[in-house]
């Protein structure tokens, strides 16, 4: 796609149109619940909706503090990839041959991020225009904390995705020109497991179904129906193109619907209590939980030490597995620049590998539909030949904080058999980031602990 503005303000510039026109074609039958543009700022201040501001900005800040753990946690863990691989096989493979079209390719690509973007953003901001604030507080919720119950698996239980394993698949949205920077740039492409795509819309529907039946009310009959309808569509949509664009597995949306279950029931439980009595109420909540919680956060930190230089930090993992001009892609982060990073890869199949280390700015005019031309990037990189069995040592110091380097791997034969190849990147700060990454998790465990054993009886008998 050429268009002079990235994936991602085209899909922010999209949704920002469309937030008006939407709101006002679901709220058609009920304009007496619709907030007039002069009561905003007061509804804003009446209702408590500063919170739901300052819970975005910090999940933006703490999603960012997240990335920054996986690459360096990734050489303590390894990769289960070959795990999920033996599972289903090369079923991704078959249904992206079967159905690829560059135009299919380009409308999926452009709705996997522009969907996901609306479902984090848009739900809250309908509520609060249609005077909802117990929805508008549990929107705002859903997104923050089926992240945090993702955070254990995307730092401890690393999956790569399709287009880096599968034999013949393709990265159709990835690997090119219009998405490449950006992707690689804020997205590590090993967090198959879970599918949040898949999760994060789902836990919503949940949350829907819970209210209605605690407002006595048919869904179909329900004033926000429209938008439920419209997020069951995406998952339908989602369920088909996370596995044709070669991102996810499908074993990655169990996960992702387990997570959606756990998340809507934390938020159910924990909404009214927020809205009540504010931090004090969730902390009674956790009070109450406490056995549960402790339990939770006991096995959470078993798992994730056993995790630690587990099964799957074993050398014989590969992370990358291609034939013929499959091409795939590694991402080097800065996290210093004055400590490298120490690359390892080594080549585990039967068959030579060239591996090119190569700035991304040079990757983008050569990357179309899933495809990169590695003979177009090579003279603007260096180009390594690894043997069956060698291991290239590099020391990695980036000249600045805006350096953004890449390895791309082919195999060197178009014939023959799969290559294969482990990469192992040591950052300077792994050690302090397994600690901080360690910590971050428990969360997820506190989440899983609360709706495991919720005491609500006794926290509604001291909200009546």
């Amino acid at each position: 796609m050429n268009w002079p503005i990235g994936p991602y303000g085209t899909s922010m510039g999209l949704l920002l149109a469309l937030t008006v026109p939407l709101h006002l074609y679901w709220t058609r039958k009920d304009p007496m619940f619709r907030v007039a543009p002069s009561e905003l700022i007061h509804e804003i201040r009446t209702k408590g909706y500063y919170w739901h501001i300052s819970l975005y900005l910090a999940m933006f800040i703490f999603k960012a503090f997240t990335d920054h753990h996986n690459e360096p946690l990734k050489a303590l863990v390894g990769g289960f990839t070959h795990v999920v691989h033996s599972l289903e096989g090369d079923l991704v493979f078959a249904l992206q041959d079967t159905f690829r079209n560059d135009l299919l390719s380009e409308a999926l690509s452009l709705h996997y991020l522009f969907a996901y973007l609306f479902i984090i953003w848009y739900p809250p901001i309908h509520y609060i225009l249609s005077k909802d604030h117990d929805l508008a507080d549990l929107a705002a919720m859903n997104y923050f904390v089926i992240y945090l119950l993702a955070v254990p698996l995307y730092l401890f239980f690393n999956v790569e995705v399709t287009s880096s394993y599968v034999v013949g698949v393709d990265a159709l949205m990835y690997h090119d020109g219009w998405n490449i920077d950006f992707f690689t740039s804020n997205d590590p492409l090993d967090n198959g497991v879970p599918s949040l795509h898949i999760g994060l819309p789902v836990s919503l529907l949940l949350i829907h179904r819970a209210y209605v039946r605690q407002q006595g009310v048919e869904i179909s009959d329900w004033r926000h129906r429209g938008l439920d309808l419209f997020i069951i569509v995406n998952v339908a949509i989602y369920s088909f193109s996370i596995l044709y664009l070669g991102i996810h597995w499908l074993t990655d949306i169990v996960p992702g619907l387990i997570l959606a279950i756990v998340c809507s029931r934390f938020c159910m439980y924990i909404q009214p209590l927020l809205r009540d009595r504010g931090v004090r109420g969730a902390w009674g909540a956790i009070n109450r939980n406490l056995k549960p919680i402790l339990s939770s956060m006991a096995i959470g930190t078993i798992l994730l030490a056993g995790a630690v230089d587990g099964p799957g930090a074993h050398p014989s993992n590969p992370d990358f597995r291609m034939e013929g001009d499959d091409v795939r892609l590694e991402t080097l982060e800065v996290h210093s620049l004055t400590e490298p990073v120490l690359v390892s890869v080594e080549n585990l199949g039967e068959v030579a590998i060239q591996a090119l280390l190569v700035g991304i700015g040079d990757v983008e005019p050569h990357a179309s539909r899933g495809v990169i031309d590695f003979d177009s990037v090579a003279p603007q990189g260096e180009l390594v030949m690894l043997q069956p069995g060698s291991i290239w040592l590099y020391e990695y110091t980036p000249d600045s904080i805006t350096e953004r380097k890449v390895i791309l791997f082919r195999s060197a034969v178009m014939e023959g058999p799969v290559a294969e190849v482990s990469v192992v990147n040591q950052y300077p700060d792994e050690d302090l980031l397994l600690v901080s990454g360690f910590l971050i998790s428990m969360l997820s465990f506190i989440i899983i602990g609360v709706s495991a054993k919720r005491q609500s009886m006794d926290d509604t008998s001291t909200t009546t």
